[in-house]
Order: structure tokens, then sequence, then C-alpha cells
């Protein structure tokens, strides 16, 4: 869109405010507001605001930024438009005090991953299945982790509250010009699945961030909440945000697609799985971000495990679906809806073109084998590993690996790194429930 398109929407939707969206190191929705009147002069001169504010964002002395938006983020939230304050939204670049691509900001370590790839001749398309769950509020209004039906996969519950919000979900994400693929309940009660049509990594994480506005703002409309917490309850499967990833080359064709090879998988294809596979642990502690993320990947409730590959074998890690030579993808299992998107594409590109440049080839195959039943020794000869099993692990990885640490930058990597071992070390004290229940009665 243009300035005066905008500005015409603006103007005909009767538009009250405008939010500057942006997010921070963890992921988290940021904004400043303004008024309808004052978007004009952002959009030629941006907007400056207190870097030092945000986490990990700036030191005092270098506490002027500036939001530049993006105009074709452009959007208005279709549930305001009935209410009196109508509301629009642009995401917007963060910029330093002199103007240029402040590193510290997530989505400029996605873009600059994404000038990496162009420069070796690689465009990344993907798209993201992110699962939660709808759940009751309190008496007063707080999230509880009561279910709202007992519904399992692609069952249908015309009456049920949870079929109603998914659907007002679904549609308000339309009227934001999303293009709903698939929308249905999960295999777990009261957990539902949105899926939206493929882009860019950039769009991608923008329409991630945008999802997760909408789910909670209309479940909230609606008295129930969303969650998008890995693991809100034992003993069923948790929600993951499985990741489908291709390249595209110069000439706009399918990189991961080769009819003359194995499962149709193309060299560069296997090579990136061989990148994917040898920055896991790393990858990891961004893909997997919070302590409630390693009691998902646990075996026994269909989320990968081990380090393995497959075209049939839904415990592996990555699996490579059935597809045409234009939609020829990789699906990636392991990450959660809790990560940070930017952040993890950039990750997983980086980690995938360093396995191109360096020819890794992943170990062989797990067509047909459960893995889950082998025995260690038989793993091992296998070359079957495992995924850190506790955010600790998962982050020592990170601070040994170079490719995924230089992917982040100096700023991001040491501001994400000491906020998690801060969340292990205060999990780490915590006394929880099942401590109590399990050893109060007997000590």
């Amino acid at each position: 869109m243009t300035k005066e398109e905008i500005l015409n929407e603006v103007r005909d939707q009767k538009i009250d405010v405008v939010w500057l969206q942006f997010v921070d190191i963890l992921g988290f929705p940021k904004l400043v507001e303004i008024s309808a009147k004052a978007l004009s002069k952002v959009m030629s001169e941006g907007m400056s605001f207190d870097g030092s504010s945000i986490e990990g964002f700036a030191r005092i002395e270098e506490s002027d930024m500036i939001l530049w938006p993006d105009l074709e983020t452009f959007a208005i939230f279709p549930w305001t438009l009935d209410s009196d304050l109508r509301i629009a939204r642009i995401i917007c670049n963060v910029y330093n005090g002199n103007n240029k691509p402040f590193l510290g900001a997530p989505r400029n370590v996605l873009q600059k991953a994404i000038e990496a790839a162009d420069k070796m001749g690689f465009r990344m398309q993907n798209g993201v299945e992110e699962e939660f769950f709808l759940f009751k509020l309190g008496k007063n209004g707080e999230p509880t982790t009561d279910i709202i039906s007992n519904g399992s996969y692609f069952e249908m519950l015309p009456e049920d509250v949870g079929e109603k919000t998914r659907i007002l979900i679904a549609k308000n994400l339309e009227k934001m010009g999303f293009e709903i693929e698939a929308s249905h309940h999960e295999v777990s009660p009261s957990q539902h699945e949105i899926d939206f049509k493929y882009a860019d990594p950039v769009t991608t994480a923008d329409r991630i961030i945008t999802f997760k506005i909408v789910a909670k703002t209309i479940a909230l409309i609606n008295g129930v909440y969303a969650t998008f917490l890995p693991k809100p309850l034992f003993g069923i499967n948790g929600s993951g945000a499985h990741t489908n990833i291709s390249l595209k080359d110069r000439a706009g064709k399918n990189a991961f697609y080769d009819s003359e090879k194995e499962y149709e998988l193309s060299s560069t294809a296997r090579y990136f799985i061989g990148g994917i596979f040898a920055h896991i642990g790393a990858i990891t502690a961004i893909t997997n971000p919070i302590v409630n993320s390693y009691k998902r990947i646990v075996p026994g409730y269909e989320a990968p495990v081990y380090v393995s590959w497959a075209a049939v074998n839904r415990s592996a890690l990555i699996r490579i679906p059935k597809a045409n030579p234009e939609t020829k993808r990789i699906e990636f299992r392991s990450p959660d809806p809790t990560a940070n998107p930017y952040l993890s594409f950039a990750t997983i590109l980086m980690a995938g073109l360093d396995g191109i440049k360096n020819k890794m080839e992943p170990v062989e195959p797990t067509n047909g084998i459960n893995i889950y039943e082998l025995r260690e020794d038989e793993k091992r000869k296998l070359e079957i590993r495992t995924l850190p099993p506790t955010l600790k692990e998962a982050i020592e990885e990170l601070k040994k690996d170079e490719v995924i640490l230089g992917t982040l930058g100096e700023t991001v990597a040491k501001t994400y790194i000491d906020a998690k071992e801060r969340e292990w070390e205060e999990y780490r004290v915590a006394v929880t429930d099942w401590e109590i229940k399990n050893s109060l009665p007997i000590y």
C-alpha cells in the first residue's frame, strides 16, 4: 500500500488510533499508540521512542530509537469497526539514533539472514502450523486450565464455544488479508489449529504475531482464554508450531525438488537438513524457548525427541511431506508456539545455509522405524541423537554454536541467554505442586 492509500483507508473507515507495532527479543508484541491524525507525519519521519525501556534493546546512552512503519503491513482490527474506538496497526522496523537498522531488533535479525540467503542465490518460503488451547476463564477473569470441550482430531462440535471462537478468529484474520488454508480441532481436548498460506519468512513471522494477538483478543471477547503454552496439561499432546520450509533459486524454481533423487528431495534440501541437524542443540534454545517447552518434547505425545528425518514417520524431527515440484518442502516438527518467529526463522535459515555451503549430509532416514522402540545400541548404530532435554542444556548448546550466535548478533545473543539463564534459575529453585503433593505427606 502507498501512503495515500493508507490515509484514505484511515479516513474512510474512521480509524481513531494506530498501533505502531514491533516485538522485543523474547517475541512479545510491543506498541506505540498514536492518533490517526499523526499517522501521515509518522509515515514520513518515523516515530522516536525510548529503546532503553525495552529489555535488551539499548543502553541508556543509546536509548533514542526510531520506529519506521512498513507500509505493506497496514491492517485494521476488524472487530473494532463495531466499537467506539476503531484501531489499525502497522508493523515497524526499528532503527537506532543514526537511522541505521538496529541489529538488536528481531525483525532486523531475520532480514539480515534473508540477505545472506539472497547472496547465495536462495529465497526461503515457509509456513507454520500454530496450535493453541482454549480454556475457561476463572470467576475474576483469570486464565485457568479448565477445558471447554472434549473434542479430538478434526471433530465437529457445532455448539461448542471453542468451535465458534476458532471460526471467529479465522474470519477476523481473513478480513486482515490472511489466506486461511485450514482450521480444525486438534488431537487434545480444547486444542485447535488454524493454518494460513506460506510466504517469505518476514511476512510469515509478522502473521504469527498478528495471529496470536487476534486469537487472544477474540477469545477474551467470547469469554475464553487462548494460550500458546506448549504443555499446559499433563497426559495429553502439547501444542507445536510445525514449520514447513522450502528454498527457491534465482530462477524461481524450488531448490528442494529433484525428480531423480530419493523422495524427490534435492541435494540442496538434504544439505539444508544436515545443517539443521548440525546446529540443532542451539536452534532448540530458540525454537523451544521456555522451561515448559521441554515438557512437550518427551516420548509418547507425538512431539519429536530424536534427531532424525523421514518421508513416512511422524515421530521424526524432520518429515518430508508428499508434494508436487512447486511445493516440495521439509516439515521441521520440534518448534513450539512460544518461540520468537523472527529469531526462529533466522537461525533455521542460517543453519540450513551452513549445511548447503559445507555439504553436510544428514544421517540416514528412519522410514518405517519406531525410534521409541529401539535399544540404545541400535540408536547409536543409526547415529540418532536426542534433542536437549531441558532449557538449561539447550542454552549451553547455544553458547557454543558460533553460527547461531553470529546469526543472532552480539546484542540479541547476550540478552537472550541472560534472560533464559535467569528463567532456568528461577525454575530450578521454585517449589512445585508436584513436590508438595508427592513429598509433603510422607516426609
